[in-house]
């Protein structure tokens, strides 16, 4: 459910924070799913202008629409 992996983002993004790290751009969802997984995955990337700008174009997918 939702609600549980922004649970899971806002504990995360918490322990980042006492760590140093700034989360910048964040994406909270069920994107890659299966039938029987149970829990939840957490990608880190480090971002340069470069890949922010890319990060912040417009998406038009099967699974990510924005910007448009």
């Amino acid at each position: 459910p939702s609600m549980e992996l922004y649970l899971m983002y806002n504990s995360a993004r918490k322990i980042f924070g006492k760590s140093g790290v700034t989360v910048t751009r964040s994406l909270v969802g069920s994107y890659v799913t299966s039938l029987d997984m149970a829990g939840c995955s957490i990608t880190l990337t480090l971002l340069n202008d470069e890949m922010t700008a890319l990060w912040d174009a417009p998406v038009h997918t099967a699974a990510l629409r924005w910007g448009l």
